[in-house]
């Protein structure tokens, strides 16, 4: 029976991929679900907070709140990314 790795083609070493570049395609799809994550969290947060009465189009102010919502939460969003990757820095660091 074949191993795990030769499901994947990398056109070098017989088929299978080596597992810096399987480690790398997981590190960009983790990316991806979180990224799809915040979005989806910004969205409904956003949109709770924003929007009374659902309709077929916003006014100017639920355009304002969303905007400004989504600007907050991307600030915080990234406030947070980085003193987190700094701390795992840190800790890495003194290991």
């Amino acid at each position: 029976m074949d191993s795990f790795g030769s499901d994947f083609s990398s056109g070098g070493s017989g088929g299978k991929m080596d597992t810096g570049t399987i480690m790398e395609q997981v590190k960009v799809q983790i990316a991806v679900a979180n990224a799809q994550e915040l979005l989806q969290r910004m969205t409904d947060k956003c949109f709770k907070k924003c929007i009374g009465k659902p309709g077929s189009s916003l006014d100017n102010s639920e355009q304002k709140c969303i905007a400004m919502c989504m600007d907050r939460y991307m600030d915080a969003w990234n406030t947070v990314s980085r003193t987190y990757n700094s701390r795992l820095q840190k800790e890495r660091a003194r290991l």
